[in-house]
């Protein structure tokens, strides 16, 4: 039987749109886990279909073409995702990111140009910032844009790429002044159709196997200046402080999905599994952890309910978002892997959906900013 946790009210009129985001999970999604994660991507018409169905661009407004929605539309998603133990699909990156760096930051122009494609599946989005040698020092990235006349021309390479191998475009960090630090930082636009962008290899990770996670370079791509994302250069590094926020918001609901998803799935294994002539749940050690693991998921669902009604509001600050992460991450990891325990072997195999989720869900302690840089964002406010 599922965890039975109250209605969160942010979700209270969302009823139908959930029954379709879960359709969309259970039927497209998680039938075909094994086959992405030997490919190491979905198909990419996935892309498309998702678009027909009205789940991308879901918190764009409708004059761009997207679904009208709000933070509370995207959430429903990523936890039906999550509950369906899917980690292939990057939809949280191309809806939750990079479709708002272009609402936000895009002229007119491009907007209109970029975000209904975004909305259809005609175009996949990426968000190009982490170099090799970097991780999260933003402001020390080597990539360069100079200006040529009403062009850039950019020069450099990026890693970790989530949909890196499908993106038709990239939002790209750059450097528009290597001598400015932080306020040299931009971000700019890239079709990866342009000459000299490549693609690189498609990662081979630990977990998240069926996610396209790529390496690109850029070798004298040449962009018009009117990619640029703001009024001017220069504006990149608080544009994506500006947005972080909303990114680790993404990286805890998914994660409260999940660690929900662990829990139902090890209490109803436990229940049918018997060992010395008993339910593996009726033992007190059983019983115990899962006591402590519905606990965990009660107490990280009100806080990250909280939080996304703050979110809702406008009022989630950057601590507030970096508790939400660090919380949601660190007790997924620690419930996962109790789960995973109460399996025994069979909980080591990767046809079990237990397995996957505790290979797939130990990046999210690291990507979105480490659990140590949470912890060093929300000191400061001590």
């Amino acid at each position: 039987m599922p965890l039975q946790l109250p209605k969160s009210g942010w979700a209270a009129e969302l009823d139908d749109f959930r029954e379709l985001a879960r359709n969309f999970a259970q039927k497209e999604l998680a039938p075909n886990a094994d086959r992405w994660s030997k490919q190491k991507q979905v198909d990419r018409e996935l892309w498309n279909k998702a678009g027909e169905v009205g789940l991308l661009a879901l918190s764009i407004p409708e004059e761009y073409g997207g679904g009208g929605g709000t933070f509370a539309h995207e959430a429903v998603l990523y936890e039906e995702q999550a509950r369906a133990g899917d980690g292939a699909w990057g939809v949280s990156v191309h809806n939750g990111i990079v479709a708002h760096y272009l609402l936000h930051y895009a002229s007119e122009e491009k907007k209109k140009e970029w975000l209904p494609k975004f909305a259809s599946g005609e175009m996949v989005g990426a968000i190009g910032m982490t170099e090799p040698g970097t991780g999260s020092d933003l402001q020390n990235i080597k990539t360069r844009a100079v200006r040529d006349g009403d062009y850039y021309v950019i020069n450099g390479a990026k890693t970790f790429i989530t949909n890196g191998a499908l993106a038709d475009l990239v939002v790209l960090a750059v450097k528009t002044d290597p001598d400015a630090g932080a306020q040299g930082v931009s971000l700019i636009g890239v079709p990866t159709d342009t000459p000299g962008f490549r693609r690189g290899r498609v990662l081979d990770k630990v977990g998240l196997k069926g996610q396209d996670t790529a390496e690109l370079f850029f070798d004298d791509v040449r962009v018009p200046a009117a990619n640029l994302l703001g009024e001017q250069e220069g504006q990149g590094f608080i544009q994506m402080m500006m947005q972080l926020p909303q990114e680790r918001l993404i990286i805890a609901v998914t994660a409260v999905g999940a660690l929900e998803a662990a829990v139902d799935l090890t209490i109803a294994y436990t229940k049918d599994r018997t060992a010395f002539g008993r339910p593996v749940f009726n033992f007190q050690n059983t019983k115990f952890k899962l006591a402590e693991a519905a606990t965990e998921a009660a107490v990280s669902r009100a806080f990250l309910d909280q939080c996304i009604e703050r979110h809702l509001k406008g009022e989630l600050d950057v601590q507030g978002a970096a508790m939400a992460k660090l919380w949601a991450t660190e007790r997924v990891n620690k419930v996962v892997d109790d789960c995973l325990q109460l399996f025994g072997g069979y909980g080591y195999m990767n046809e079990y959906p237990i397995a996957r989720a505790w290979t797939d869900l130990r990046i999210s302690r690291i990507f979105g900013g480490t659990s140590e840089i949470m912890k060093e964002i929300i000191s400061r406010t001590l």
